[in-house]
């Protein structure tokens, strides 16, 4: 196709195929004669067929189409961003959350508060981390510009709540001890190796 011919916006030069509709009935004596003949066609019958094959396999194959929500869940993609998750260490079950601010500074939400200070070892430590879920998009930066991988996002989406104040979570976000064995580990900087259980070893470092 040549330049001039793109640029042109003339749409009637164009050759279109004009296709014209039958004329709808007008008489009842006419809808019941297009009833009539699509029923011979068969396509009436094709979709009931269908409808039983479906009500067959469901009634006694127990083959059934729909899912029993909430008993059955659907899977979730393992990109999917739903609540957030605070990852631990494997070392000594602490806080990855180095306290560096950064996810506090990019979102665009403003929902992230962080409370740290400098203990007796001269580290900085988290003493408090929130995520407002009534404000957040779930846009992801934070766990994008996460340098420890300590904030992802989880596969938990049911967080609905009468009250607002249910919405600030710090608990629910952090890896309990003794599911340490259970938490999953995503790719990216901070991730654990696949030999990691040859390596590791009991750190004497409190982090």
């Amino acid at each position: 196709m040549s330049l001039e011919k793109l640029k042109n916006r003339d749409v009637s030069v164009d050759d279109y195929i004009n296709i014209f509709e039958d004329e709808y009935p007008k008489t009842s004596w006419e809808q019941f004669k297009q009833v009539l003949r699509r029923s011979v066609k068969g396509e009436l019958f094709k979709g009931l067929g269908i409808v039983l094959n479906i009500m067959r396999q469901a009634l006694f194959k127990g083959e059934m189409q729909t899912v029993q929500y909430p008993a059955e869940k659907l899977p979730i993609s393992p990109r999917y961003r739903a609540v957030h998750k605070l990852l631990a260490l494997l070392e000594s079950g602490e806080n990855r959350c180095i306290g560096c601010g950064l996810c506090e500074k990019i979102c665009i939400a403003d929902c992230i508060r962080m409370d740290t200070r400098i203990d007796e070892n001269s580290r900085k430590e988290v003493l408090e981390y929130t995520i407002n879920m009534g404000r957040c998009i779930f846009c992801g930066y934070c766990a994008e510009v996460c340098p420890e991988l300590a904030i992802v996002h989880g596969g938990r989406y049911e967080n609905a709540s009468e009250q607002r104040a249910h919405f600030a979570l710090k608990e629910d976000l952090l890896t309990p001890l003794d599911k340490l064995k259970e938490q999953k580990e995503y790719s990216g900087f901070g991730a654990i190796s696949p030999d990691a259980d040859e390596k590791i070893k009991k750190t004497p470092l409190s982090y």
